[in-house]
């Protein structure tokens, strides 16, 4: 017996995660409980166990988005190969009942109905539009007749009829479909059929009489949708085209050849173009290849989320500039004693957590999230740190950081921290989140505008810490000063309670006593 390998539930929000790397080979053999596969959702990493001892038969491969349930391989006992040569043995059994079953079995088959699929358009392309049926549902189709047009972001592709009857359409114009994905159908008509009646004009456009045929067919002189196209932007007359699609229709082929001939004598009559040109090019050195990979699930999920942000919410940025020496100054007076005690380092992240957190308290719209036409407001502050991880940015939250203190939330920074760069955050570590601090400061930037991390409706951005000459006192002294930006959705936040929010963080950084006193 073969047991199949499906998708587990990894989640109440996944619906479904790429096979990010096979642990066990085709053909392997493999014991209960086995790692077999790793599997990767936006949110994290998970491990693929076999439910059974036996042979292990990959069915899916490594880079493949599979949703919830899909099968991705089988595990067959050892009885199971034993089914392999009696299937093997019933094959040829058919044929000895004598020659004329074949002959009479192949009318039947070619007269089923054939599906239509979208065929491979490209190495780049996974998914197509159908922007339109050129033969309707109920119409008789023949062999290769241009029944369809289907269009990628690069290009506009006709589909043809892999074979002649009644067209039954199942796709509708506007929809995206996947490269195999079943366009339509034929019934009632057979491919051999049509054979025959396309024989002869291939062997008439071989000895040079196919023109008549086609110009006197009934889409003779007509482009089809791509052919057309090609044509406008080539400025090519479609009456001096000779058509050699179904009927005299001018396909894409037909359109490319117009498109070279009337090309080739402009480049004849200009000869001496070409010498000054090539003198003209610059000579390159050196290797000039491209690299492709392809999008793990995590960076699409964040790509599609930052861009809808931008799309669907009213964000803003308001900025500060912080004076950093007072907690320098702390932090290299009791940074050895914190260590000692506490067994972490002091970091900035502590501080400006903390500063986040009183300021949430006095401005609780900052923290606030649309759910439909309610503003939820939270009384608690789960903050979300930003992490530059292997696989892309990740966001683990740090929960109820205002009942934290200075030690607590650098012990749950450098553990979170820690996970992420062995991609061993779980869901739970990313789920939720009322206000987000990203440090773009660690690998220089001096000043940007960082992206609300949806739901919530604000984020803290930290930059690099560069000695200013600023005014003191009326006096021009040379201080560490770091740029600090709020983006803000303006929908919840207005600009009052956002420019009073980062003043009050600034106030509180740049006097950190008043952290510790809680005021």
């Amino acid at each position: 017996m073969s047991l199949e390998i499906k998708v587990p539930p990894v989640g109440e929000s996944i619906t479904e995660v790429t096979l990010s790397r096979w642990i066990k080979q085709d053909g392997e053999q493999v014991a209960m409980d086995e790692v077999i596969a790793e599997l990767e959702s936006d949110k994290a990493t998970f491990e693929l166990t076999a439910e059974s001892a036996g042979t292990l038969k990959i069915t899916a491969q490594e880079g493949d988005v599979l949703p919830i349930g899909a099968v991705v391989a089988s595990i067959a006992d050892g009885g199971a190969g034993s089914s392999a040569p009696a299937a093997a043995e019933s094959a040829p059994a058919a044929p000895a009942t004598g020659n004329s079953q074949p002959a009479t079995e192949a009318p039947a088959a070619e007269a089923k109905s054939i599906e239509i699929k979208v065929p491979p358009v490209g190495e780049s392309i996974t998914e197509v539009t159908l922007s339109r049926w050129i033969k309707k549902d109920g119409e008789q189709v023949t062999m290769d007749e241009v029944i369809a047009e289907l269009e990628s972001d690069k290009a506009t592709f006709e589909l043809t009829a892999e074979g002649a009857g009644t067209l039954h359409t199942i796709a509708k114009e506007g929809d995206v479909l996947a490269i195999g994905a079943i366009v339509c159908s034929i019934a009632g008509g057979t491919t051999s059929a049509a054979t025959p009646a396309s024989q002869p004009t291939a062997q008439q456009a071989t000895t040079g009489s196919s023109s008549p045929a086609s110009q006197n067919g009934y889409a003779a002189g007509t482009p089809s949708p791509a052919a057309g196209k090609i044509l406008a932007e080539k400025g090519v007359d479609a009456g001096s085209v000779s058509g050699t699609g179904v009927g005299g229709r001018i396909t894409k082929e037909d359109a490319l050849n117009a498109q070279k001939s009337a090309a080739t004598p402009a480049k004849s009559s200009a000869p001496s173009v070409t010498p000054q040109t090539a003198q003209t090019q610059p000579v390159t050195t050196g290797t000039r290849a491209e690299r492709r990979e392809k999008m793990t699930s995590l960076r699409k999920t964040v790509a599609k989320r930052l861009v809808s942000v931008k799309n669907e919410t009213a964000m803003l940025t308001t900025f500060n500039e912080v004076d950093m020496q007072p907690i320098m100054e702390l932090r290299g007076k009791y940074k050895d004693k914190f260590k000692e005690k506490h067994g972490v380092g002091l970091g900035f992240m502590s501080f400006f957590t903390k500063a986040v957190t009183v300021a949430l308290q006095e401005w609780p719209a900052v923290g606030a999230r649309i759910e439909g036409e309610e503003i939820v407001y939270s009384n608690f502050a789960d903050i979300s740190i930003a992490v530059s991880a292997p696989k892309g940015l990740v966001v683990p939250i740090i929960r109820n950081a205002d009942a934290m203190s200075l030690a607590e939330i650098e012990k749950a920074v450098v553990t979170l921290a820690g996970k992420a760069r062995e991609n061993k955050l779980t869901i739970e570590d990313m789920t939720g989140g009322t206000f987000t601090i990203t440090n773009g400061g660690i690998f220089g930037s001096m000043l940007s505008t960082p992206i609300i991390n949806a739901p919530q409706s604000a984020i803290l951005g930290m930059h690099n810490i560069i000695e200013r000459p600023v005014a003191v006192n009326g006096q021009v002294v040379i201080r560490p000063m770091m740029y600090i930006a709020l983006s803000y959705d303006h929908r919840i936040v207005d600009g009052r309670e956002s420019v009073s929010f980062l003043v009050r963080v600034k106030q509180l950084l740049e006097d950190p006593a008043r952290l510790l006193l809680g005021v």
